[in-house]
């Protein structure tokens, strides 16, 4: 019978990641989060990461904007790209799951008025092949893809039973799938943000290496200088040991050339 995954397993798997650092780093992700309430042109407040509030306004989405979140659910960052459109433009808000779509349509509906909700669609396709449905269709995409979610395994024992060191190169398949796509749906001249909550370099900044080596040319990284972010390769993230248990979350803004 295979031996179930432990926390000595996973620690061993982040300890080689990170070092003398992850000690300080695993008390962090395991510390009680302090999320802050998204308030301003809501119905009622939502309340999410403040990193993950940073990520969604990097973006940049203005008014008119054709927009896509790809993994749309459950939704705070949603609601961010809507407040930006003020009522104009549009955004498509997708989930595969139908789950997850259900409590993507319970926030939509809960924090949004009927003019800032006119905008959305909230669609249910397979991300990873989003080409076969549109091309060079959005001004700019929000991929805020599936990922290991390691403060998540930390403090969930079922989640930790069902993670191995192999989850993360197979989400990383997943994820560059995703990624891929997003070059073909974005317009010319148009920007992706790619977001994670994973500590992994193999699912944040490896994803986007893999972009360049395979699309040569077509994009190139935009600098968002934001306080708190560390700089990678590719991105940058923002990790709680240091930040006030502020994320984690990764986070790469790339212009398509080509």
């Amino acid at each position: 019978m295979a031996k179930r995954p432990s926390h000595s397993d996973f620690d061993s798997y982040y300890q080689a990641l990170y070092q003398e650092r992850w000690p300080a780093l695993r008390a962090s992700l395991l510390a009680e989060r302090s999320p802050i309430a998204l308030n301003d042109g809501l119905t009622g407040p939502y309340w999410l990461d403040e990193a993950s509030l940073v990520a969604a306004r990097t973006l940049a989405v203005e008014r008119g904007d054709a927009v896509l979140d790809m993994c749309a659910a459950p939704g705070g960052k949603t609601l961010v790209l809507a407040l930006a459109l003020d009522g104009e433009g549009s955004l498509t808000a997708n989930d595969r799951s139908a789950d997850r779509r259900a409590r993507l349509r319970r926030v939509i509906t809960d924090h949004l008025d009927e003019r800032l909700r006119l905008p959305i669609t909230v669609t249910s396709h397979d991300a990873t092949k989003w080409s076969l449905y549109e091309r060079d269709a959005y001004d700019k995409i929000l991929l805020d893809a599936p990922c290991s979610s390691e403060r998540h395994v930390l403090t969930d024992e079922k989640a930790l039973r069902t993670w191995s060191p192999s989850r993360p190169k197979r989400l990383a398949i997943t994820q560059f799938a995703m990624l891929a796509a997003t070059l073909e749906a974005v317009k010319v001249g148009g920007t992706i943000l790619y977001v994670t909550c994973s500590i992994n370099s193999g699912e944040n900044e490896e994803v986007i290496e893999k972009l360049h080596t395979r699309r040569a040319g077509r994009f190139r990284e935009e600098t968002a200088d934001l306080a708190g972010f560390e700089k990678r390769r590719w991105g940058s993230i923002i990790l709680p040991d240091a930040n006030d248990g502020k994320g984690p979350l990764y986070l790469c803004l790339i212009r398509r050339m080509s």
